[in-house]
């Protein structure tokens, strides 16, 4: 109880102020978002802001339903930044060293309880603009749990608010366009490019047509 009051004070005064108000955050397609679980949202990732721009995409109703997947050897790496990564950004830690014998049980289990993920198959943070390579872990849990639909998301302007080196984000707009739900189907290549697909296409709309649309507030 007292770590969902901790999680929620942490939103309402610092992730949405940040966000919403020093930033300003431009969605796109934001009826697409879940509103329930399981379901994975995926986007591109260039910065650590990705996550709270991401997570402020959703209500504080569905705050304790959504879950960042994140690298275990860098968000657990001491146990203040553990405890602050696990109980208040709520994440669910993954080992990128092998090792387990399956890393995404987890995330398997959180989808199967119909819990929200929130997922970066570049699996580290990329060059501004460029999408890395996906890995396939994202297939993998899929194919576990076929029924969690896959959100893509195009962010942009993160990796200019919080470079890597900047500890204060700079109050530069992030815009976030959110695309159609991509169902899980066994053809692993076909799968993955597919999805490859779906981001750059939401790129493109993202940079060729943010400064003309009209965007929703808060809300």
């Amino acid at each position: 109880m007292m770590t969902r009051l901790l999680r929620t004070l942490f939103t309402l005064c610092v992730v949405w102020p940040v966000i919403w108000l020093w930033l300003g955050l431009r969605v796109r397609g934001r009826e697409r978002l879940p509103s329930r679980g399981p379901a994975i949202v995926v986007a591109n990732h260039n910065s650590h802001m990705d996550v709270f721009a991401l997570l402020s995409l959703f209500t504080l109703r569905r705050q304790a339903d959504v879950h960042p997947v994140a690298a275990a050897d860098y968000f657990l790496r001491n146990r203040a930044m553990a405890w602050f990564t696990l109980n208040i950004l709520n994440i669910i830690p993954v080992s990128r060293r092998g090792g387990e014998a399956n890393p995404l049980a987890q995330c398997e289990r959180a989808l199967r309880e119909g819990k929200i993920l929130i997922l970066f198959p570049e699996g580290t943070r990329g060059e501004p603009g460029q999408l890395a390579p996906l890995r396939s872990g994202l297939w993998h849990l899929c194919q576990s749990v076929p029924d969690a639909p896959v959100i893509p998301v195009w962010l942009r302007g993160t990796e200019r608010v919080m470079a890597k080196g900047n500890r204060v984000p700079l109050p530069l707009f992030i815009d976030a366009t959110v695309g159609e739900a991509l169902h899980f189907y066994p053809e692993k290549k076909g799968f993955m490019d597919e999805l490859r697909r779906r981001l750059l296409s939401l790129q493109q709309q993202t940079e060729g047509k943010h400064s003309h649309d009209e965007y929703p507030n808060a809300g």
